[in-house]
């Protein structure tokens, strides 16, 4: 049987950094959104017939992570299961690093703050399709920024 690891490895272009964990890596990540809420505000002795705006609260779309099953490696989902069960303890950072294409560097980097987990959804099983079991993890987040 012939070794497709580096095939695997070579479809990991995302890296999630936690808790001193970096080895959880992924082929899709999405979900990188914020928007301010507007604010409108008319003053009674105002003239224009148009309100003013103001920025209000930022709001963030939960982020999606997505790969391949992979067999043996739980320990990633591990961390993630007392949350999963109800147990929720934000994580206070996360980073979402997106690599190179030779795998071997880093050519971007976001911070999450007050990371936790909301969804899991595991591969579709079906012993006579071809497709890769996927597995996905959604996560909610109070603030994104972009590091490098």
């Amino acid at each position: 049987m012939p070794d497709t690891s580096s095939l695997v490895n070579r479809s990991f272009r995302f890296t999630v950094e936690m808790n001193g964990l970096t080895q959880a890596k992924f082929t899709e990540i999405s979900g990188f959104d914020a928007t301010y809420d507007v604010v409108e505000y008319r003053t009674g002795d105002d003239t224009y017939a148009t309100p003013e705006k103001f920025p209000g609260l930022i709001k963030y779309g939960n982020i999606t992570l997505k790969r391949g099953l992979l067999i043996g490696d739980m320990e990633f989902f591990t961390m993630l299961e007392t949350q999963l069960n109800g147990n929720v303890e934000k994580i206070p950072t996360v980073n979402i690093v997106l690599l190179t294409d030779d795998g071997q560097g880093e050519a971007a980097r976001w911070e999450l703050r007050n990371v936790w987990a909301v969804k899991y959804t595991g591969p579709d099983l079906n012993a006579s399709a071809s497709e890769i079991a996927m597995e996905s993890l959604e996560i909610a987040h109070e603030g994104i920024r972009r590091i490098s």
